[in-house]
């Protein structure tokens, strides 16, 4: 599959930037159901007091935040992200926990954006791996960010079927729109741990561990499962569609996801993430 990289960065930020409103919205719900990811990436990295810390694809500030509790006031994290609107709300809620001076935010990608060499003592990333359009190149920067003994760890999703949660929307968009799936990059690109392992070891990490974990979506009803959640591959299918026929497509994907509801009507989706953690 052959990308055009620039191109495809540029839709990948705008794509981010449209869904920045929806992921706000659903903040609460989002971070609930994966903190406990952010805390393992933490623990794996073995982030301490007063460690410098690197985030790839924070977005709205997630694991930063996380790990600036652990750092404390004398250690410092670089969060960066492609999407400014997302990067808006990470600030915000730097400032609502009080932690705007241990966490430097910045615009760029893992890829091409400049970073000090031998600098962090860990570097994270929860869900940004998998729009990497050259991984290699992505880790190969982080990797000479890190200092001697350094710790990247990062999540992605497994395969589609393990994560309901994006599959079922994106599946419903699909057949609705009557679009094929995506070529580009999406959730799911890196759902081979082997493939993952490889472009680890590739990039010059040893040590490599690698876990599997629930990250468990509960919604209070099959109608709050809303369509303006959806990350940018889903939002790119429906930038052409009219609200109204928005509405309908929502509305499948409300039923869509009743199989998924208990006796009272809340909806819980069981989704598995994979973990993966290496040392330089």
């Amino acid at each position: 599959m052959t990308i055009d990289s620039k191109q495809y960065k540029e839709e990948l930020r705008h794509g981010y930037d449209y869904a920045a409103p929806g992921w706000q919205k659903w903040w609460k719900t989002i971070e609930t159901a994966t903190q406990d990811v952010s805390k393992r990436l933490v623990e794996l990295a073995e982030i301490k007091l007063g460690s410098k810390v690197l985030d790839i694809a924070t977005g709205m500030g997630e694991p930063a935040l996380t790990a600036a509790k652990q750092v404390g006031n004398n250690g410092h994290i670089l969060a960066i992200d492609i999407s400014p609107q997302m990067l808006s709300f990470a600030k915000e809620r730097a400032i609502s926990l009080g932690q705007q001076e241990v966490v430097e935010f910045r615009e760029g990608d893992a890829e091409t954006i400049d970073l000090p060499s031998s600098t962090f003592d860990a570097a994270l990333c929860r869900w940004g791996l998998m729009f990497l359009p050259s991984p290699k190149a992505g880790l190969s920067n982080i990797y000479g960010s890190l200092v001697k003994g350094g710790h990247f760890a990062a999540a992605v999703w497994a395969s589609p079927e393990k994560v309901p949660f994006i599959s079922v929307p994106m599946n419903i968009v699909l057949q609705e729109t009557n679009s094929p799936p995506p070529r580009t990059l999406g959730p799911f690109s890196m759902s081979d741990q082997n493939n993952l392992k490889k472009f680890y070891e590739e990039s010059g990490f040893v040590h490599i561990v690698i876990e599997r974990i629930k990250v468990v979506s509960d919604f209070d009803s099959s109608d709050d499962f809303a369509i303006d959640h959806g990350g940018p591959a889903l939002q790119k299918v429906l930038a052409g569609e009219t609200n109204e026929r928005r509405q309908q497509i929502e509305k499948a994907i409300s039923k869509g996801s009743e199989k998924y509801a208990d006796s009272t009507g809340k909806v819980r989706f069981e989704n598995e993430a994979i973990v993966i953690v290496g040392r330089k």
